[in-house]
C-alpha cells in the first residue's frame, strides 16, 4: 500500500535499527542495495536514497511516506506533511543536529550579523543560507559545496554553513561556530495526496505508532518487585515512573509493584529498592511504549 523511502548515508544504520525495533525490519539482498522489502502488507516497497532528495520525491508523489531531516525539508521548500519528529541521529537516540555558521577560530566575527558584505560562504544548504542572510540584510556570496566543506576555509571561502551534532569536527579543523541557523531532527513526512486517502492515512499512522513506540522504549526497562505493606511507602518513594507505579495486592499478602525506569538508573535503583524492603526484583527489557 505505502511506498516508503528512508535515508541512506549517515542516518542509515540508526534508521534501519529503529525499523527493526519497531518490528518493521527492512530486508535487502546486501548492504549496498538501494531497495528492499518489509514483511508487512501496509508497506508495498522500500527505497534507500540520500536525505537531500527525499522531500521533493515525497512531494511529487514518487513515495507516499519518507524519513529525512528537517533541514532538508527547509532547504528544498518541499510541500509535504510532517507527521512527527523522530528523535534520533547518527550517534543515537535523542541526539539532534544543528545547521551552523562557522568561521576560522581567529576570525573577528562572533555572530552572523558581524560578517561583512561580500563574505564567501560554502555550504550544501544553499537556499537556507541565502534566505537566512537575506533576512539579516547582509549581501553574502554563497557557493554550493559537494562535500569536505570545512576544507575550503580560508583559502577558497571565508565561512561555511554545515551540519553538526557536537561541533567537534569543526573545532578539529580550527573553526568556531558563531551562529545556529536551525536545529534539525529526522522527521516522518508524507505526500499530501496520499495522506488524504483514508486507507493510506491509517497505514501511515500505524507505522508512526510503531516507530514512536520503539523510540520511547529505548533506554528504558520495566522493574517488577514484591513488597510488604509496611515497606510499601518507602519503596514507592524511591521508584521513578512515567505516570505512577502500578500497585496490586497479592493474595498471600503484600503488594506487587511495577514501573518503567531509565536503564542508566538501574545500577543504583535496584540496591536502593532492596535496602527499602523490596523482594523478587525483576528487570525486564521493553520493546515499545505506546501511551
Amino acid at each position: 500500500m505505502l511506498r516508503l523511502v528512508i535515508p541512506k548515508g549517515s542516518l542509515e544504520a540508526q534508521t534501519l535499527r529503529l525499523f527493526e525495533e519497531a518490528d518493521l525490519r527492512v530486508r535487502r539482498g546486501s548492504d549496498r542495495d538501494y531497495h528492499g522489502t518489509i514483511d508487512d502488507e501496509r508497506i508495498e516497497r522500500v527505497s534507500l536514497l540520500r536525505p537531500q532528495e527525499i522531500p521533493v520525491y515525497v512531494q511529487d508523489g514518487l513515495f507516499d511516506l519518507g524519513i529525512t531531516g528537517q533541514d532538508w525539508v527547509a532547504e528544498t521548500g518541499a510541500d509535504v506533511e510532517v507527521l512527527c519528529s523522530l528523535s534520533y541521529a547518527k550517534s543515537g537516540t535523542g541526539h539532534g543536529t544543528r545547521v551552523v555558521l562557522a568561521v576560522p577560530a581567529d576570525h573577528p566575527a562572533n555572530s552572523a550579523k558581524e560578517l561583512p558584505p561580500g563574505t564567501r560562504i560554502s555550504t550544501e544548504f544553499e537556499n537556507l543560507t541565502k534566505r537566512y542572510f537575506a533576512d539579516l540584510g547582509i549581501d553574502v556570496k554563497v557557493f554550493w559545496s559537494f562535500g569536505a566543506t570545512e576544507a575550503k576555509v580560508p583559502v577558497i571561502v571565508d565561512a561555511i554553513v554545515d551540519i553538526t551534532e557536537t561541533g567537534s569536527t569543526l573545532r578539529a579543523h580550527g573553526m568556531k561556530i558563531i551562529e545556529t541557523l536551525m536545529t534539525s531532527e529526522p522527521v516522518l513526512i508524507a505526500n499530501r495526496t496520499s495522506a488524504a486517502d483514508p486507507d493510506k492515512r491509517r497505514a501511515m499512522e500505524d507505522v508512526m505508532t510503531l516507530l514512536l513506540g520503539a523510540l520511547r522504549a529505548e533506554g528504558r526497562v520495566l522493574i517488577k518487585l514484591n513488597v510488604s505493606e509496611e515497606d510499601l511507602a518507602a519503596v514507592l518513594e524511591a521508584l521513578p515512573a512515567m505516570k505512577s507505579p502500578t500497585v496490586s495486592r497479592l493474595q498471600e499478602g503484600g503488594y506487587a509493584v511495577e514501573t518503567v525506569a531509565e536503564k542508566r538508573q538501574v545500577n543504583t535503583l535496584i540496591p536502593l529498592l532492596k535496602a527499602r524492603g523490596a523482594t523478587d526484583i525483576l528487570e525486564l527489557p521493553i520493546s515499545k511504549i505506546v501511551p
